[in-house]
């Protein structure tokens, strides 16, 4: 059984503030909570491999590599130049900004 000192150290972790209702409450019900969960102690997992993923799906990986776009197929040439035009400094026919870095 949990003890009133360690529920309130709990609540106190998780930022709640308990009344003494509350925490007699939570006493109980976290007590009954890691009962059932050391159960888990009595299972025999000695002959069990472990495991990461039951559905065999892998991540697929792809190189990082940067795809050249001509930006006047993607939207019209005028809405392309209007753009360009506003934008306040150019280099090689793209928008220059300010390092992020």
């Amino acid at each position: 059984m949990l003890t009133k000192k360690e529920v309130e150290h709990i609540a106190k972790l998780a930022r709640l503030g308990l009344s003494d209702v509350e925490i007699e409450k939570f006493q109980g019900d976290l007590s009954s909570i890691l009962d059932y969960i050391s159960q888990l102690q009595d299972v025999d997992v000695e002959k069990i491999e472990p495991i990461s993923n039951i559905t065999g799906a892998q991540n697929v990986f792809r190189n990082d590599l940067a795809k050249k776009t001509n930006i006047e197929s993607v939207r019209g040439i005028d809405t392309v130049k209007r753009i360009l035009k506003e934008a306040p400094e150019l280099q090689d026919g793209y928008i220059k900004v300010k390092a992020v870095f």
